[in-house]
């Protein structure tokens, strides 16, 4: 296991692993599938299908802000379980990322590690919303890049390569100083290994299993392996404090 004090730079995936996004996208799917008689949608099915298709649809638009590609989902969701959407339903969707609540121990584990890190967010969301999940944080990032910043959507290789390049421009910041920490194997543990990037999965549904709204990853010759893992934010303060005192866990 790497010693995460070695590292200056925590490069985060924010949705999934600061803020709490499937509680989120439930709260905003599960009354609308109930309105339209579609009860009978687990709450799995719910996050696991947006999964599948908000990955498609970033995929295919790379280019559109990230409020752009909720409408086209919940769009894109009505029409396969046969809802009949109702004027304003996609684009309120769309809007929704502000209310999605932080983790618990999101902003306390930002603040700790505040203290002896640089701290960067690496996210598939626009600037805006962003912002309104920052508020939720409490506490200044040092660098802010969104896929409206890169102009496309992890798990492209596009958006490891701008950070490194910002972050080497912008701090003298190297590939070796940087910790990827991030909840998704799709979207961030496979391309930042891809890139020659440490990571520290979160893995927030250790007590649920699955993989929830993040697509199920494919095997790609050890790069779904993170080089650390916990189940929480708080986790990592935990590590960080006994690697201070020089202890292996």
């Amino acid at each position: 296991m790497h010693d995460v004090t070695k590292f200056n730079t925590l490069t985060f995936d924010c949705y999934g692993t600061l803020i709490d996004w499937e509680r989120g996208i439930l709260a905003e799917l599960r009354p609308w599938a109930d309105r339209h008689g579609r009860r009978d949608l687990d709450d799995n099915v719910l996050l696991e299908t947006f999964g599948t298709i908000e990955a498609a649809c970033e995929a295919e638009t790379p280019g559109k802000l990230y409020p752009e590609i909720l409408a086209e989902v919940h769009r894109r969701l009505a029409d396969k379980w046969g809802i009949e959407a109702r004027a304003g339903e996609a684009a309120e969707f769309g809007k929704s990322v502000g209310r999605w609540p932080a983790f618990a121990d999101s902003a306390t584990s930002l603040q700790y590690l505040k203290r002896y890190y640089k701290l960067v967010i690496l996210s598939n969301v626009d600037r805006a919303s962003f912002a309104q999940s920052n508020e939720k944080l409490g506490v200044a990032f040092d660098r802010v890049l969104t896929a409206q910043d890169i102009g496309s959507y992890k798990p492209s290789l596009r958006n490891f390569e701008y950070a490194l390049g910002d972050l080497e421009r912008n701090f003298g910041i190297g590939k070796g100083d940087i910790l990827h920490t991030a909840q998704s194997i799709f979207h961030d543990v496979v391309p930042a290994r891809s890139v020659g990037l440490a990571t520290m999965w979160i893995n927030r549904r250790k007590s649920v299993g699955g993989w929830g709204a993040t697509p199920a990853p494919k095997d790609q010759g050890g790069l779904t392996t993170p080089d650390i893992e916990g189940a929480s934010m708080a986790d990592f303060v935990v590590l960080h404090q006994a690697h201070l005192r020089g202890e292996s866990a």
